[in-house]
């Protein structure tokens, strides 16, 4: 039993991948790299290693566009440097509308302007920050009850359709939390907080693929690294829930 999903399947983030002659390279990482601005961490990595595999000057590439291929994955490769050339861009496939920059802080009910603000961040959390956090604990939850059944017997068929269930349920939650959390804009006063979020569904995105490689060959450095993954996912909501407790109060 394996599982089948569109999250292993290359062909699906390298889009129309061909590359022009060393002058006409583009600059943009996204199009040298191939992929489309909503493509996750791991599609943009596997990417990336395509890429190295064909261009690389001892398999018979070119010098000129290893050089912008490695450039671009300096940038896409690390999520902090990602998410500003997105902001930069304009079209942060996470965040959606720019709320614009914070003005300047005030004390609680100094003005109806700090206080339309805390409306907004309440309205935010309750509509945001709540739900999709909600369906990102249906996900690193129950894992490690998931992983225990199926080290029992790794080979069997049952066993495996079963986590492979379990990985179809998470991704069909994560694809819900995606839409919920680019349904509004962050206000300035729950930015950073919504970062944070964009990092922790990134994460489960991320895992959730390599989980999905590893029920196709077994390999288990999928395994592992999807586990860490979750792992560093569960951690990173439970000081987001702090976070979120700290900004109702």
């Amino acid at each position: 039993m394996r599982c089948s999903s569109s999250l292993v399947s290359l062909p699906r983030f390298l889009t129309g991948l061909s590359f022009p002659c060393p002058d006409s390279v583009p600059t943009d990482p996204y199009q040298v790299l191939g992929v489309n601005p909503q493509a996750s961490h791991g599609e943009i990595k596997a990417a990336y290693r395509a890429l190295v595999k064909r261009h690389h000057p001892d398999a018979g590439g070119d010098a000129a566009t290893m050089l912008a291929v490695n450039a671009a994955w300096e940038v896409l490769g690390d999520r902090q440097q990602r998410h500003r050339l997105d902001q930069m861009r304009g079209d942060d496939p996470w965040r959606g509308p720019s709320p614009g920059p914070p003005g300047r802080s005030v004390p609680k009910a100094a003005t109806k302007a700090a206080a339309a603000s805390d409306e907004e961040v309440a309205h935010w959390l309750q509509q945001v920050y709540g739900p999709v956090d909600r369906l990102l604990g249906q996900v690193v939850n129950p894992f490690p009850a998931q992983l225990r059944a199926l080290a029992a017997d790794p080979y069997d068929d049952t066993l495996m359709e079963a986590f492979c269930g379990f990985l179809e349920q998470s991704q069909t939650r994560l694809a819900r939390a995606e839409t919920l959390y680019r349904s509004l804009a962050s206000p300035p006063g729950a930015q950073d907080l919504s970062l944070d979020l964009y990092h922790t569904l990134s994460q489960v995105k991320d895992a959730l693929l390599d989980l999905e490689r590893f029920t196709m060959g077994y390999v288990d450095s999928y395994l592992r690294d999807g586990r860490e993954l979750l792992r560093q996912a569960r951690s990173r909501r439970s000081q987001l829930q702090q976070r979120c407790r700290q900004l109702r109060a």
